[in-house]
Formats: C-alpha cells, structure tokens, sequence
C-alpha cells in the first residue's frame, strides 16, 4: 500500500524514493512485523486466555509438560497478523510471488486455525480429520505448480556465452526472460537441473511430474514444521533461521549483478519475495519473544502448518528446493525419526512379537528429553544445528 502511494502518488516527496530500494523495504518489514508481534503479541495472548485457549497436554512422561498445561495456543495467528500487515505496506502487491504467498499464509492459516478450534472448543484431540489437512496441503501444492507451469511472470534469465555478449559489461549477459523448469541442485555440475528433461518429448508428462514433486515438497516440509513444534521456541526459532537464509538466497537471486556475479541463477522480480521473508523472520522472531522457555503462547497447528507451507513455496519460487533437506534438516530430522520409529516398531513385532524403537521417543527432540537434557539445552542446541546448517546450505551454491 505505501509502496503504491510514494511509487504513483507521491514520487516528488522528499525521500519517497527510498521505496525504490528492496533493502529498505526488507527492513521496515522486518521492524513493522517485529514490533507488531511484540507489541500486539501481549493483547492477543490475554485475549487468548481469556477465551480460554489453552493447551490440552498428553502425558507422556516428560520432564515439565505438565506445566505446560493451559498455555494458550492459537498462537499462529500473532505470526500471521505480524506477517500481513508489513506486506500489504510494503511490498508491490502486483508481483505474482507476493500474491502467491499472501494466498499460502491465508490458505494454510485458514487450515491450521479450523485444527485448532476443532482441538480447543470441540476438545476433539485429534484436531481437523487428516485427510482434510492433505487435501489442503495437496491443493495448495497444485495450484504453486501449476501457476509455476503458466503463469507468463514466472520466468528466469540465463547467461548468453557467446563471445559478443561476454564482452558486455556485468549485468547485460542475460538472455531475455523465458519459462522454464530449470532449478538449482546443490553438489552438481552448474548446479543446476531441468525437469523438463525427464520426458522432452512430453510436455503432459513434464508438467504432471513437475506439479507431483511441488506437492510433495509442500506437503512435506509443511507437516514437518508441524512436528518439530514440541518444545518452547523450538519450531519458531529453527524456522527463523531458515527464513532468513531463504531471504538472502531470494535477494541474490533477484540482483541480476551478484546473481551474475556469483554465477547463480538470475530469477526476474523474485527480489520482492525478500520483503516477504523479511516480515516473515520479523513476525517469527517477536513471536519468539512470548515463545521462548518458558512458553507464555503456543503457535498451534495456526503457525505451524503456515510456517511450513511458506518455506516450502518461497523455496519453490526461488528455485532452491532441493537445498531443504540440508537448509531445513532439523524439520527433516523430526520427520525422519516419526517415520524410522513407526516402521521399525511395527516390523520388530511383527517379527519378534514384541515392538521395538530406535529412539526412546519420537519426534527426535523428545529422545533427548527421555535422556535427561532440559528442553532449553535442547532447543539452543538444535538452533546451533540449524545456523550450521544453513551456511552449508549457501556455501553449497559455489560447490560444483
């Protein structure tokens, strides 16, 4: 909205064209989200708990869960009011990747939220069905790839080498903008891969394929950030982390000069994605204020399922997205340790009659909980996890 105002209404006000600048509006957004949810965040959590939004806790035999007990939840929506209100100030609501996320936070929220009200007025435990959660997932997945497929503003730039355009200067190497499903794919040979390639001489089967895998990373990375919500901070801080190396990737991929520069693929007005992200980290990082040990709101499946989903399209957006099992490798940790633990209990009984684990507890965090560590360490530490492995993740780009 302001971006709109100072760019066709108010272009000669002094200092209107700092809205010009991806790096100012990055910041405001960062800022406005920050403080909203710091500020706002307290109003929203007493009203929270005076609707009596609170946690319904399982026993499971953990060290200060009981405690835990009431907490309001719903917590999802502070993240999400703190994400909106900055995007729509700030950022060019016309780009087709800003409108694409705008709906994924509303979609998702919308999911997350329903979840929650089933759990907290219905005092059903088990929340919406799940085959509705994946029904809302998988349509959230097509309609990121088929807009993928179509959408004429979803194009990149490659590099022309003949010997005529090398000896332009650094910026003007480009091709002209054209679609493609070329994408970055980390440890090889250019870094890059092309899902057009699997079936050249079908484009039904390219397009099938292509919007398969977009749902299944959607699908995955969403439920994975919803497991990894077990203890105070854990889900928030990790994904805070993550946002935050997605927007420097987005930013880069944006810049035809340091995308040329560093050789990385140059994707046309995906530098607004970085405003977005920037409001996302700023609204996770307030929203951390309250969730940090000890807790005084939980997210709920309102955040959760939304932070996922947004990491997995802004991955998707900026070609990135075989950069998340390292990039967001704690969420695939937690879901790796859900999955290994089911399969191996249920094949152990049904071999040896009696079902055995891998780990004391799963999702993984709660293994270190059964071992003694207090959930603080525990959280810092896969903080400290998901720091190293986000500049593995960025370092990974020039490894070829």
């Amino acid at each position: 909205m302001l971006y709109y105002i100072f760019e066709n209404w108010l272009n000669d006000v002094p200092g209107a064209g700092l809205f010009n600048y991806l790096s100012f509006r990055s910041g405001m957004a960062f800022v406005t989200a920050l403080l909203f949810s710091i500020i706002a965040g307290k109003t929203i959590i007493l009203k929270l708990r005076s609707l009596q939004i609170g946690e319904t806790v399982r026993d499971l035999n953990l060290a200060g869960q009981k405690q835990k007990e009431g907490t309001p939840t719903m917590g999802g929506l502070i993240i999400i009011s703190a994400t909106l209100i900055p995007v729509l100030l700030f950022t060019n609501l016309t780009n087709v990747y800003v409108i694409l996320l705008l709906f994924t936070v509303i979609w998702t929220g919308t999911i997350g939220f329903a979840d929650d009200y089933i759990k907290v007025f219905k005092k059903n435990k088990e929340g919406l069905e799940g085959k509705f959660k994946i029904f809302g997932q998988v349509s959230l997945g097509l309609i990121i790839g088929l807009f993928m497929l179509t959408s004429p503003q979803i194009t990149i730039k490659t590099e022309n080498h003949s010997p005529i355009a090398q000896q332009r200067p650094l910026g003007e190497r480009f091709n002209p903008a054209e679609k493609s499903l070329k994408t970055t794919m980390p440890f090889m040979k250019n870094n890059e891969i092309d899902y057009g390639k699997v079936f050249p001489n079908s484009v039904l089967l390219t397009g099938i394929l292509f919007v398969f895998f977009v749902i299944l990373v959607v699908t995955a990375v969403s439920n994975a950030a919803n497991l990894t919500d077990g203890l105070d901070g854990l889900a928030t801080g990790t994904s805070a982390i993550i946002v935050l190396a997605l927007g420097i990737l987005a930013w880069i991929s944006g810049n035809i000069l340091i995308s040329d520069y560093l050789n990385l693929m140059y994707i046309p007005k995906i530098g607004e994605v970085s405003v977005f992200i920037s409001a996302f980290a700023g609204a996770l990082v307030g929203f951390l204020w309250y969730n940090a040990y000890p807790a005084q709101v939980f997210m709920g499946d309102t955040g959760s399922l939304t932070i996922g989903a947004v990491i997995a399209v802004v991955a998707i957006f900026i070609r990135k997205e075989w950069l998340i099992p390292i990039l967001a490798g704690i969420f695939v940790m937690e879901n790796l340790s859900v999955i290994l633990q089911r399969f191996w209990f249920k094949y152990t009984k049904m071999r040896f009659g009696k079902g055995r684990r891998v780990f004391l507890m799963a999702p993984y965090h709660h293994h270190f909980q059964k071992k003694g560590w207090h959930e603080n360490k525990i959280v810092v530490r896969f903080w400290l996890v998901g720091i190293i492995l986000a500049v593995i993740s960025i370092i990974s780009l020039k490894i070829r």
